[in-house]
């Protein structure tokens, strides 16, 4: 059976990622999650605190877009995020890292920001999935499990390789194989397109169109 609409809207992270999004653009955001009774906000770091939010939890970045950040840089930024009342973070791993097999130093980045943001904070790792290879996705993904993260997610949506895939994201929920969760992010703009990540594992959405994928879905 189809998820309902509700079950699909409890998946979602209601995003707002623009650089030149506002303060006003924020709130409507805020209001807007509220409406639709999604799980999350979630908004640039230097939107924090947010206001009004009620019962959504309120998520943000880190290391966006590019994750070519030192990983103390990461660490601070995730802090600060923490501070700032963000109950999730999504961080972007360092894709050069990822693409030379580094992936003791991918590990070890994971686990700055995992220390510096410790449960019950959510931490999901953005594995950048269309920008590597099928072995590399499945590496990014051990180490993100082995450095404590609660999630990995496929995409920032802003890398020119493309966004989220159900072949990703069917990787992905395989290698994890229950023990994390699987958000599938970039380019989900319709209710099918959401529905075959579902089926395909993903366990959260990172939507910006939300309501025009929930009116898709019976109640």
């Amino acid at each position: 059976m189809s998820p309902t609409r509700t079950e699909v809207a409890r998946m979602v992270d209601h995003t707002l990622l623009k650089p030149e999004a506002t303060e006003q653009d924020v709130a409507a955001l805020v209001a807007q999650a509220r409406e639709l009774g999604v799980y999350s906000v979630c908004v640039s770091p230097s939107m924090l605190p947010l206001t009004g939010t009620g019962e959504v939890k309120v998520a943000t970045v880190c290391g966006f877009p590019s994750g070519a950040h030192h990983a103390d840089v990461k660490a601070a930024e995730a802090a600060r995020s923490v501070a700032d009342g963000a109950d999730e973070i999504d961080m972007v791993v360092n894709l050069s890292l990822a693409t030379t097999g580094r992936y003791d130093d991918v590990r070890g980045e994971i686990a700055a920001v995992r220390a510096a943001a410790p449960a019950p904070v959510v931490l999901k790792v953005i594995i950048e999935s269309a920008a590597l290879g099928d072995d590399q996705v499945v590496a990014v993904c051990e180490a993100a499990e082995a450095a404590g993260a609660d999630f990995v997610k496929t995409s920032t949506g802003f890398h020119p390789a493309g966004g989220a895939s159900a072949h990703a994201v069917a990787l992905m929920a395989r290698t994890v194989g229950g023990r994390l969760g699987v958000k599938a992010s970039g380019g989900i703009r319709t209710t099918e397109a959401a529905l075959e990540m579902i089926a395909a594992g993903a366990t959260r959405l990172g939507l910006s169109g939300t309501g025009a994928v929930l009116d898709g879905l019976p109640d």
